[in-house]
């Protein structure tokens, strides 16, 4: 299952690939009997995820709503806390699927650095445009074109704990009257600087859940 960015078409590239799109140069080939397992293919999740800022998820337990949004730069510090501890298993078992159409932890684990840098990129464009339409971003396509199961884990676990810092930094600086700035996505929904940081969480604790079986703190 992936959350983010369950409507958006293909992105331009110049527009979304925010560095945080580039492979990592340092890539290992899955264990054997497994390279398989990583080409299987993921059903996109359909499904328009912004209910979570109406209501508590079911499936990891996060009360989205009740988030404070000023709080959400140290929630995104903990969550790359807890992903890193992720990546320093086993490798073997990091790139291993639990079944078919479902990611790794290791997969799951790019797509939250990636998630980290596209919503650094967006709330950026949020504090700088007056009501932005977001450049769309087709997760599913990037984690075949970037390769998400043959990346090396620790470099994913040092640029995943990079994007989060950064993050959670720029929502550090948010303030005042900037928390109600809006941004658009192409599907039409449109979020406050203080309802994306919302939004925005759900996901690495979701996935978090996803990989764990944790629910979220």
């Amino acid at each position: 299952m992936t959350t983010a960015e369950n409507t958006a078409a293909t992105a331009p590239a110049a527009a979304t690939a925010p560095a945080a799109a580039t492979a990592p140069a340092a890539v290992t080939a899955p264990a054997d009997g497994e390279a398989a397992a990583a080409t299987d293919a993921i059903t996109p999740d359909g499904k328009d995820w912004t209910w979570v800022l109406e209501r508590s998820c079911p499936d990891c337990g996060l009360d989205t709503p009740a988030v404070v949004p000023e709080e959400v730069a140290g929630l995104v510090r903990a969550n790359a806390a807890s992903w890193l501890a992720v990546l320093d298993a086993g490798e073997d078992g990091l790139r291993r699927r639990p079944r078919p159409g479902v990611w790794s932890a290791l997969e799951y684990a790019c797509h939250v650095r990636d998630v980290f840098r596209l919503f650094h990129v967006r709330l950026n464009l949020m504090l700088d445009q007056d009501g932005p339409l977001f450049p769309n971003w087709d997760q599913d396509e990037t984690a075949l074109a970037e390769r998400y199961g043959e990346q090396d884990p620790r470099t994913v676990a040092a640029e995943l704990a990079a994007a989060a810092e950064i993050l959670a930094d720029g929502f550090d600086r948010v303030s005042g009257e900037q928390w109600q700035r809006t941004g658009n996505r192409s599907d039409g929904a449109r979020f406050t600087v203080a309802s994306f940081s919302r939004y925005l969480i759900h996901d690495p604790v979701h996935h978090l859940h996803d990989v764990t079986g944790a629910p979220a703190a």
